[in-house]
């Protein structure tokens, strides 16, 4: 039976606070669901929260520090409101335990990577018991996607494809934090995705820490091609994307699948972390420059017009100045669309925190500094070939930060590149609403967006439009896989931060 915050008839509201990857993003949709099916509401004041929620991340640099600083803003809040309650999960919580609870003894509740079901029973032991509660599994209780989920959007939706990795990269710590990769069978992913297309989304990403390592569990390498060209018979789902693939695992198979699934993106993210072959071994990335570089060969002879994004890391242990010069020669060559860099920074656990010869910081700072130019050179280029080409955008909310001021609208072309456009004489009821597709052209291309300042080509009112409109968010009980737990298992718009994986 599910239990209930009511108390004489007022519902304890709550606040989601997510830092990290898609991932991340995707669970605290589950907390949200969770949390709402425990009779809570999301706090429409997120400052005077009954219950705050953090959903950290362990990968980025300083991630301790910003949860502590965070935990210490809200301790003053806390004393003055004593029936408030503040939950801490996600990566950092797995990773520290119960040092949450030693470092922060306002915390209630701390809670792991695997056993985020358990988080509406631990508050209320916590309330009843007057102590905090720390349960961290070592293994999945359930499936997530078993959990009920609260989303985010009317028009775009995360479905997670597997949890866990099997990797062993050298710098990463997500393996350990959530496990050896466990995979969802093709008929409950596919069943997820038609109820959230039931529910007006036009957009799927499939979501896994190795997306395209999809069905080593139960032995089918080509399984995630297979499941791609499923996706393309879903009617009413208008684009599919996925991230993020792990480029020795990328076959022939999944460009085909790519090129000939009319409603798969040609976008790509395909993380590089560094060009040079002695770093890549020192990171343990199986494969090399020229493998790389031919995978984005053969995606751009499919798709020409295929958009790709990266992972790159600079400063890795030992990386000398030949091996960032190879860095940049692989960008150059791979015309990347955009890409997410980091600076190195140790991380507690990791093999590559103990390896010699560590890159001085001014040094890592410097080549950083070389790699931002060069890849906006290139972005830059890249994005002007496309002034005067027409683009269809689905329409995003929270996507242009200057839009009230410009008078404009955005959102995400097939492709993956943000589009600021005008909208003309789509004015009062015929204003375009997100989750609707416009068609209109581009006029001018900056490094990181497209502004389209043109009328508009064309506007289609959408299902996911209506359901913006209406104040809906697809809310979904849980896709049931039969499986009510599992065993020992082992990341994308976007959480406070990324990780690079």
């Amino acid at each position: 039976m599910a239990m209930t915050t009511e108390t004489a008839g007022t519902p304890r509201t709550y606040d989601v606070r997510t830092y990290g990857c898609q991932m991340n993003v995707h669970d605290s949709e589950r907390i949200s669901g969770l949390m709402e099916d425990a009779g809570y509401v999301r706090a429409a004041d997120t400052d005077a929260a009954d219950v705050v929620v953090f959903n950290t991340c362990a990968v980025r640099e300083n991630a301790d520090n910003r949860l502590y600083g965070n935990l210490g803003h809200l301790r003053p809040t806390k004393l003055k409101n004593p029936g408030m309650q503040i939950a801490v999960g996600g990566c950092l919580a797995q990773k520290d335990k119960g040092d949450i609870v030693k470092k922060a003894p306002w915390v209630d509740v701390v809670f792991g990577t695997h056993n985020i079901g358990s988080l509406p029973a631990m508050l209320e032991r916590a309330r009843h018991n007057e102590e905090a509660q720390v349960e961290i599994l070592e293994s999945l209780e359930v499936f997530p996607s078993t959990l009920p989920t609260k989303r985010e959007s009317t028009y775009a939706g995360w479905v997670s494809i597997s949890v866990g990795c099997n990797n062993t990269c050298t710098f990463c710590i997500v393996p350990s934090l959530r496990g050896k990769e466990k995979d969802r069978r093709p008929g409950d992913i596919l069943a997820e995705v038609r109820a959230l297309v039931a529910e007006g989304v036009l957009e799927v990403t499939l979501l896994g820490q190795n997306v395209n390592s999809y069905g080593v569990e139960f032995g089918d390498r080509l399984a995630f091609g297979k499941l791609l060209r499923a996706c393309g018979e879903v009617e009413g789902l208008e684009r599919v994307r996925f991230t993020s693939p792990h480029p020795k695992d990328f076959t022939d198979d999944v460009i085909a699948a790519m090129a000939e699934t009319p409603n798969v993106c040609h976008s790509l993210h395909m993380p590089l972390q560094s060009g040079s072959d002695t770093v890549l071994k020192a990171m343990r990335r199986s494969y090399r420059q020229e493998k790389y570089l031919g995978i984005i060969e053969k995606v751009r002879a499919a798709m020409p017009d295929a958009a790709i994004t990266t992972d790159i890391i600079v400063g890795f242990p030992g990386e000398t100045e030949e091996d960032f010069e190879q860095t940049l020669e692989v960008v150059r060559r791979a015309r990347f669309s955009s890409a997410f860099t980091f600076q190195y920074s140790k991380r507690p656990g990791t093999p590559a925190a103990t390896m010699e010869e560590q890159v001085p910081k001014a040094v890592v700072q410097d080549r950083y500094n070389r790699l931002i130019a060069t890849l906006e050179d290139i972005t830059w280029s890249e994005n002007k070939k496309l002034v005067g080409e027409k683009v269809e955008v689905l329409v995003a909310v929270g996507e242009g930060r200057k839009d009230e001021r410009t008078g404009r609208m955005s959102g995400r072309a097939r492709d993956g590149r943000l589009v600021h456009f005008a909208t003309g004489d789509l004015t009062g009821d015929r204003a375009p609403r997100p989750g609707d597709i416009v068609e209109t052209v581009i006029t001018y291309a900056a490094p990181h967006h497209l502004n389209a300042d043109g009328d508009p080509l064309s506007h289609r009112r959408t299902r996911a439009g209506d359901a913006f409109e209406a104040g809906r968010t697809p809310k979904l009980k849980g896709v049931s896989l039969g499986l009510p737990s599992i065993g020992v298992p082992a990341p994308l718009p976007p959480a406070t931060d990324g990780c690079a994986l």
